[in-house]
């Protein structure tokens, strides 16, 4: 996933806020976990820890994850996703 579609995204839950708190603390919860895989690296490589790499793969992935499912809950019409569009 691009840099630019997750800032897309993350822009429309910033302007719709007010409308859907939940899903805005949900992508900020995605975002961390993305942020703290990449930084994950690091540290488990300095400290030989391999039980720690699919943990920062699963947090780098998490972006790709979430919208994934969530293309997938609305398609099936479990979930309305006001921000797909935003997505591109």
């Amino acid at each position: 996933m691009t840099l630019a579609r997750l800032q897309r995204i993350k822009r429309w839950h910033v302007a719709h806020k007010a409308d859907h708190p939940l899903e805005y603390q949900l992508w900020d919860a995605v975002l961390t976990l993305w942020v703290m895989g990449w930084v994950g690296w690091v540290p488990a490589f300095a400290f030989d820890a391999p039980w720690a790499y699919p943990l920062c793969l699963l947090a780098i992935w998490s972006p790709r994850l979430y919208v994934g499912w969530r293309i997938r809950a609305h398609e099936a019409q479990r979930l309305r996703c006001d921000w797909l569009d935003a997505a591109g």
